[in-house]
């Protein structure tokens, strides 16, 4: 059943310490990608190390910032639904980097330290409806196993009640994630927040 789905980290680890940025965010940019850092900064009060060092590859910049708002600022699930997926992938990913910013995030929007540790630990304990459970369990399974899930996973997934919009918005979610995930940790990227 994908509600109930757990994943262990064995032989996982998170990076402690103070870790030097592979690539530093340019010193100098255009005025296109000073607009886009702009927005960035404007929506979230300052532009995270993770798009500044994007700044690099300013078409990179400009599509993962889109990206961003079209699933984490529009579409049909909540944003606590959103920052639950983006929290959950980044601890299976092990990236200290977004564990951080979306457990700031899930705090700015008004979760309690108690929820967001329903959150981590036991989703079931968690305050969402039964289909925010499943889309959220089945994000983070296809994150971590895609080809594990069965026939039974999504069968399970559909009678929660989703929409197709809605499978698709929480596996963008997670996808954007996953792949955030690991920039970051390829280049270390300093964590600022």
């Amino acid at each position: 059943m994908v509600g109930s789905f757990r994943h262990s980290r064995v032989n996982r680890t998170f990076r402690k310490g103070n870790i030097v940025s592979r690539i530093k965010p340019p010193q100098t940019v255009s005025k296109e990608t000073e607009k886009v850092l702009d927005e960035i900064e404007s929506a979230f009060g300052t532009a995270p190390n993770l798009f500044k060092t994007y700044a690099h590859h300013p078409a990179l910049l400009g599509a993962n910032w889109n990206k961003v708002k079209a699933l984490m600022m529009e579409g049909n699930l909540s944003r606590k639904v959103k920052e639950a997926i983006a929290v959950l992938v980044s601890r299976d990913n092990c990236c200290n980097y977004c564990i951080r910013a979306h457990t700031a995030a899930l705090k700015s929007i008004g979760v309690s330290d108690e929820e967001i540790r329903n959150i981590e630990e036991n989703i079931e304990k968690a305050n969402f409806s039964g289909k925010e459970k499943a889309l959220i369990s089945f994000a983070r399974k296809a994150n971590v196993a895609p080809l594990k899930i069965s026939h039974s996973d999504y069968g399970s997934l559909r009678e929660a009640g989703p929409s197709d919009a809605e499978i698709i918005e929480a596996l963008g979610v997670m996808e954007l994630f996953a792949s955030f995930n690991k920039f970051i940790d390829s280049l270390q990227i300093d964590i600022d927040f």
